[in-house]
């Protein structure tokens, strides 16, 4: 499994298509509203999205990370890093920022490469 993160519009996707030699159809688009857990692509897109529905939908996350990490043990994850800027007001939004945290965190770990995009660059972390 590989991470690619970074903030929002900061060119994961294009990088990841790219550097990996991947397509569009082989892309998993997460969406806040399904909370169903995503799988069978090369790449999982905006993992943040998956977890906000797994909290509106009010579903166990404890092991989310975990489960995310079994179940595409060979795809290239993408998540928005939402670590920066103002604490969220709303508490589910709380929640949601420290989960992708701590997901973040867990796919990092299990990781073979972690790659931080910023303005369009990669920097390779691991």
């Amino acid at each position: 499994m590989i991470l690619v993160f970074g903030g929002v519009y900061q060119g994961k996707l294009d990088y990841a298509l790219k550097h990996f030699e991947l397509s569009l159809d082989q892309v998993y688009f997460c969406t806040e509203r399904d909370s169903t857990l995503p799988t069978g692509k090369k790449i999982v897109y905006e993992v943040d999205k998956w977890l906000m529905a797994l909290i509106m939908n009010g579903l166990d996350v404890s092991d989310a990370g975990k489960k995310l990490i079994e179940a595409n043990p060979e795809a290239v994850i993408i998540c928005n890093d939402v670590s920066c800027g103002i604490v969220p007001v709303q508490e589910n939004e709380r929640k949601w920022r420290e989960l992708v945290g701590r997901v973040m965190s867990e796919l990092a770990k299990a990781s073979s490469q972690a790659v931080r995009l910023f303005c369009g660059l990669p920097m390779r972390l691991k």
